[in-house]
């Protein structure tokens, strides 16, 4: 963290980032000064249609209308969305039953299956995986319909390799879990004490500094002052620099209530207000607001791309991180379900289980469209089917099977960026095959870690009482920097089962473990995570025990983008020692003892299902590329949650559910 990212070089030159984004805005300077590039200073934000030089205002607010779910004439579409979720598509509005191919088993895949089932269509699910569903809903776990191996030492230890929390404010999924029983819990987003008040006891652990998140919030000039902020910084939290960088962009369509918090404008004048923001910033990266309009120098821009895990974003699309940091406020309630998120793609399952065709990978769609003939496409004559998809399995189980189904209408789930494997016959618009090309997927990668017993809950009397259980005197050991530091101590707590920590692991982790002589004090909180500037970066822990289990399973490193795609680099047996070491370096050397040597680890971008983490766009693409993503094509229509406006939220999948389903049934 001490690279000079300063503006202002010595030489006269450009920093990398003020290279990139002078380069991406003198071509806009050389346009409007007659080929002479010379710096614009920041346009004022558009206070009306057509202010301002961003894309048309009509396509603006189109984006606007999707972030906000509003129909055609302005009204809220979320209230029927709900109602269609509890009673069904409306009888009233089906011209006949169909039969309809879901391609595609995640939650807009199973969400449209069962509806339209429920509607008494004909459904068949098509999914590429041999024995799961849910997409990028997954959790390791023992007992799931996967019926997929013990993952951890304990057997009742389940862990999220995706989704693992729900806001309060997702409306659409949060009527799925109540109407389907599903047990729901408060997701600590933050820490708590044991009386489940917030703590800020975790960590932030940057540029050789460890310190409490309460003590940062309150002190926050070491921190500060490590990034080489400037002085006028010094003593303001990094989230309220940000938060004073995007307050004026949320003024367009909301305002600060007498109780200090937020409060959406009416329906018309909010609508217009994002519409602005969206014409006013939809081709910035975050990077080119935060110098450009917030006016922020770069070693600020470090320290909250650092604390408030921007770093990733910095160069995607303004719009993305805007939308997600002002639809979910500090006080939006977090939930996860118990038994893993993955209750939820169960229970779905139950509701279609003997209309899902496992195993079976789309190949090539073919669809008779009448203002677009192919050659290749089967003339289409009275009730005939309109859609012929091929298959693939991948020969798991025995040898390759080729298999072809056909149906009236297809619904489409799969990601643009594997859509883009999928021969398309006749071709779709140039609109859509631009979108299947160029929608940006980012990276990301879990590694989960289990102990055998929760010490991020412990204080120091529990430390002191568990490591001499080890050895008498170990806990004086660690605390004064003499317990051996070889990796004989390993798994050595009593409570750790034998036969999970692999050779190769002990050798990873006496080669590279970290050597902390600093012991820090117990953590003693529950939920919550910690944030570091080495390779680990955001680490969790579990908000609530397991029944019955003494241990846990820890989300040791969570990572996007560029550090994500390092962690890649390395195979399972390196992977979690390396993990290991990282959460020493934060939380010290003795945690060790309890690790178990299980593990379990997810990287979305080499997932042959997902292709990626989710869609997170580029600069430009929300109103060069969203509009056409969601429009149906001939007998095809689209779902998933890169075809809304919240990509990577469950929200955005079960809100295009309800959307491509209304689509086939009433067409």
């Amino acid at each position: 963290m001490t690279e000079d990212h300063s503006v202002a070089r010595p030489d006269g030159g450009f920093s990398r980032r003020t290279f990139a984004a002078a380069a991406g805005t003198a071509t806009v300077a050389t346009a409007l000064t007659g080929g002479v590039a010379t710096a614009l200073p920041a346009p004022a934000a558009p206070t009306a249609p057509g202010a301002g030089r961003g894309a048309d205002f009509d396509r603006c607010l189109a984006v606007a209308r999707a972030l906000l779910v509003l129909d055609s004439d302005d009204r809220p579409l979320v209230p029927r969305y709900q109602r269609v979720l509890k009673k069904g598509l409306p009888a009233g509005r089906r011209t006949r039953s169909k039969d309809v191919l879901v391609i595609g088993a995640g939650p807009a895949g199973l969400v449209a299956a069962w509806l339209l089932k429920k509607a008494g269509h004909r459904v068949t699910v098509l999914e590429a995986n041999g024995n799961r569903a849910g997409g990028r809903v997954k959790t390791f776990r023992k007992g799931g319909h996967e019926q997929a191996e013990q993952p951890f030492a304990d057997p009742r230890q389940y862990a999220e390799a995706g989704a693992m929390r729900i806001p309060g404010s997702h409306p659409l999924v949060m009527e799925l879990i109540d109407q389907f029983g599903l047990e729901k819990r408060r997701f600590h987003y933050v820490d708590v004490d044991n009386e489940g008040r917030p703590a800020g006891r975790t960590w932030i652990h940057v540029n050789g500094i460890r310190v409490r998140r309460a003590d940062y919030a309150r002190a926050p000039r070491r921190v500060n002052r490590s990034f080489g902020v400037p002085k006028a910084h010094w003593d303001t939290p990094a989230a309220a620099i940000l938060r004073a960088a995007l307050d004026p962009v949320r003024d367009e369509f909301s305002y600060v209530g007498r109780d200090g918090k937020r409060v959406g404008k009416p329906l018309p004048e909010r609508l217009r207000g994002w519409a602005r923001v969206v014409q006013r910033f939809g081709d910035w990266s975050m990077y080119r607001f935060l110098t450009e309009h917030a006016g922020l120098d770069e070693r600020t821009i470090d320290l909250i791309g650092t604390l408030e895990n921007l770093t990733s974003r910095l160069p995607l699309s303004f719009i993305h991180s805007f939308i997600g940091s002002s639809l979910i406020s500090p006080e939006t309630p977090f939930y996860e379900l118990e038994g893993g998120t993955a209750v939820l793609p169960d229970a779905l399952l139950e509701r279609v289980r003997g209309d899902v065709r496992f195993d079976r990978r789309v190949t090539r769609i073919q669809y008779h469209h009448p203002d677009r003939p192919s050659p290749d496409t089967p003339h289409v004559r009275g009730k005939g089917p309109h859609v012929w998809v091929d298959t693939v399995s991948e020969g798991r189980d025995g040898p390759v099977v080729r298999e072809q189904f056909t149906a009236d209408v297809a619904v489409v789930t799969v990601p643009f960026s594997g859509l883009r494997h999928v021969q398309i016959a006749p071709p779709l618009s140039y609109g859509k095959r631009r979108a299947v090309s160029e929608l940006h997927y980012d990276s990301a990668t879990k590694v989960l870690l289990e102990f055998s017993r929760r010490w991020w809950e412990f204080d120091e009397a529990d430390w002191k009482r568990e490591l001499n259980a080890v050895e008498p005197g170990l806990y004086d050991a660690y605390r004064t920097g003499r317990a051996a530091a070889d990796g004989r101590l390993l798994g050595a707590h009593p409570s750790v089962p034998g036969g999970h920590i692999t050779a190769g692991q002990r050798t990873h982790y006496a080669a590279n473990r970290a050597i902390a002589r600093d012991q820090p004090e117990a953590v003693d909180v529950v939920g919550g995570g910690s944030v570091s500037d080495n390779a680990n970066r955001f680490m969790f822990h579990p908000s609530h025990p397991v029944p019955g289990s003494a241990g846990g399973v820890v989300l040791a490193s969570y990572s996007w983008a560029d550090d994500a795609l390092r962690w890649d680099s390395l195979d399972d047996e390196a992977r979690y020692p390396h993990a290991l070491c990282g959460l020493q370096q934060v939380y010290g050397q003795r945690i060790e003892v309890f690790y178990t040597g299980a593990g379990r680890t997810q990287s979305w971008l080499r997932d042959p299902y997902a292709y990626g983490e989710a869609s997170v766009l580029l600069p430009g693409q929300h109103t060069e590329l969203l509009p056409a993503i969601p429009v149906r094509e001939g007998p095809l229509h689209f779902a998933g949650d890169h075809t809304s406006v919240k990509p990577a939220w469950i929200e955005g999948a079960v809100e295009s559910a309800v959307r491509a389903a209304l689509e086939v049934h009433s067409a």
